[in-house]
């Protein structure tokens, strides 16, 4: 698989190369490497923008946090930032930005 794309204003592409004893068609094959991707895509955010991986909470707390990453992820999402860093610094020290963007309401989604 090939993925291109851009990073930090330039273009790149990586090749991504799979070996599985599964046995199915291509197409599946291929369905079942985006889903891996899409999840390891999202955990990428959060770790690289809110470092996940450094914190070492145990018992409810880690849960707890992680369910307010999850929001924050998906206010700034919701509030129309394509790119979570860019959403964040926004907010970071704006305390009434990040409440009006608790408080917005999600635009009913057409047909």
């Amino acid at each position: 698989m090939t993925a291109t794309g851009t990073r930090d204003g330039r273009p790149f592409q990586a090749t991504h190369l799979f070996l599985t004893s599964l046995r199915t068609t291509p197409e599946a094959l291929l369905q079942l490497v985006r889903d891996r991707w899409s999840i390891e895509c999202w955990h990428w955010v959060r770790d690289t923008q809110l470092h996940e991986d450094a914190h070492r909470y145990r018992g409810n707390g880690a849960g707890a946090l992680a369910s307010l990453r999850t929001a924050a992820l998906n206010l700034l999402r919701l509030a129309g930032f394509r790119s979570i860093r860019a959403g964040m610094q926004a907010v970071m020290h704006d305390i009434t930005a990040l409440l009006a963007m608790a408080m917005r309401q999600p635009e009913p989604k057409t047909g």
